[in-house]
């Protein structure tokens, strides 16, 4: 697939930098934090594709704001890309391009190697959920002659971040008769949004005693959703059912079968005068899917049949069968390895070609911040501009030393960028798909990409740590 290059797309000023001069010469591993910049080491060449490839992802970043979202913009450029679904009695050919659709939530692409399955798989997991406020089931109320949603929070969030600030209505409805209704509400600019409405320093002296993440309580995220008053007798929550029933034909009983997220409804947009970063809703873990996609579409044919999993839930557990701890993925490498072997396989297939699997579970890490660098350990903390995170854990949560030094081997010899993650002792979390894929036997390894502000309602990544994970997931993929 060839990269689009966007001459115009931001002005003379963005075309200028792209092309502006840059060393060509590779830059070793770093032995000394910090490292140089990614930036310095690409040709004009690569930095120009740094850029277009940003301007791609901000187009795929602008309507996939939920995993539903995500999932169909995947799937239009899977399908663009040549993938067809995947279906039992389907006849694998190396080369051949598949996809297989779980419930519309996660996603599962493959592309047949040279190699028999039975001796393994390349796997690249990203998650497609971020945090977020969902509606509970019986979400609309009235209070103070305003109409309002009640919410649920959909992993951690800080709450004071999403007051005032405008938010969009995404997802599904499902009536009892069996069809369904896909909602995007806000995204657009003649569209309206919803809002959370914070007090002002005038009057929130009731507040001023609470402590950073209760500042705004969770029970407390109602967004307004309407304020006009249907007649003298009836008020907003009226008006906003009777609008429900005759735009979308689903009445209020209807929102107990609904998956509806209220999202940032900002549009992704560069930082800097240099544009090197940008920020936007979702990038964790966005960003990584996007990453493992585009390598995914650009692979050609590969010696070990390479599989892409963009799984849901992974802030609230990786649970749900859309989850990564579900049987979904293995179930479907069973069916592949029954296509190859025939009427002679058998359960100790599987779990062979497990064994012999190889995953990268690609989630993002919070880089340091400029304003408040003690919250990390310097010598280990993830920089933004300097690569890829190979994440060190500890506490028994790291991958094999064997399988680490491979995947160092294969970034080393494609020339990318690479540096290690791991929080302050005791200090700080994080999980990714990684345990529930380990727990199948399969050797797994977390990395991702460095990006400031993660789980805030709006984060920051830099364009070159975006190429850098693409390129980390092409070189996995390629590797013997």
């Amino acid at each position: 697939m060839q990269h689009r290059y966007r001459m115009g797309f931001a002005g003379a000023i963005l075309s200028a930098l792209a092309l502006m001069p840059a060393p060509a010469a590779a830059v070793p591993p770093c032995e000394k934090r910090p490292c140089p910049s990614s930036w310095l080491s690409l040709s004009p060449g690569d930095r120009k594709a740094v850029f277009a490839f940003a301007e791609d992802y901000k187009d795929f970043m602008g309507p996939a704001r939920t995993e539903m979202a995500t999932v169909r913009e995947s799937l239009d450029l899977a399908r663009k890309a040549g993938f067809r679904e995947w279906s039992p009695g389907a006849k694998l050919t190396p080369g051949s391009r598949w996809y297989k659709n779980n419930r519309d939530r996660s996603l599962v692409m493959f592309v047949v190697g040279s190699q028999p399955m039975a001796q393994g798989f390349r796997i690249a997991a990203s998650h497609i959920d971020s945090p977020r406020l969902d509606l509970k089931a019986r979400p609309l109320y009235e209070k103070q002659d305003f109409a309002l949603f009640q919410t649920n929070t959909h992993g951690n969030l800080l709450n004071y971040q999403w007051t005032n600030i405008p938010l969009a209505l995404i997802g599904r409805i499902s009536r009892k008769d069996g069809t369904s209704i896909d909602i995007s509400v806000g995204l657009k600019p003649d569209e309206p949004v919803f809002m959370i409405a914070g007090l002002s320093p005038h009057v929130d002296a009731d507040l001023r005693n609470r402590t950073n993440r209760d500042v705004i309580a969770a029970e407390e995220l109602d967004p307004i959703v309407g304020s006009m008053p249907k007649g003298a007798n009836e008020g907003p929550f009226a008006q906003v059912a009777d609008y429900l029933r005759q735009t979308y034909a689903v009445s209020i009983d209807d929102l107990v079968s609904a998956e509806l997220a209220l999202v940032p409804a900002n549009p992704p947009r560069d930082v800097g005068f240099d544009r090197a970063m940008m920020t936007m809703y979702g990038q964790d873990d966005r960003l990584g899917a996007y990453a493992s996609l585009r390598a995914m579409i650009d692979l050609d044919r590969p010696r070990i049949t390479s599989v892409l999993l963009l799984a849901d839930n992974e802030e609230t557990g990786n649970n749900n069968n859309t989850g990564a701890a579900s049987d979904a993925l293995v179930n479907l490498l069973g069916e592949l390895l029954y296509a190859e072997i025939g009427d002679g396989y058998r359960a100790p297939h599987l779990s062979r070609a497990l064994e012999r699997t190889k995953v990268l579970s690609t989630d993002v890490n919070d880089a340091i911040n400029p304003t408040w660098p003690s919250a990390w350990e310097e010598g280990n903390a993830p920089r933004v501009g300097e690569g890829v995170n190979i994440k060190v854990y500890g506490q028994g949560n790291n991958a094999t030393s064997e399988y680490a030094a491979w995947v160092r081997r294969i970034l080393d010899d494609a020339g990318i960028h690479w540096q290690t993650a791991t929080y302050k002792v005791g200090r700080a979390s994080g999980g990714t798909l990684g345990g529930a894929l380990s727990r199948r036997d399969m050797d797994v390894i977390d990395i991702g990409a460095p990006v400031m502000s993660i789980h805030n309602s709006q984060d920051l990544s830099s364009k070159v740590d975006l190429w850098s994970l693409y390129n980390a997931n092409r070189a996995f993929f390629a590797a013997p």
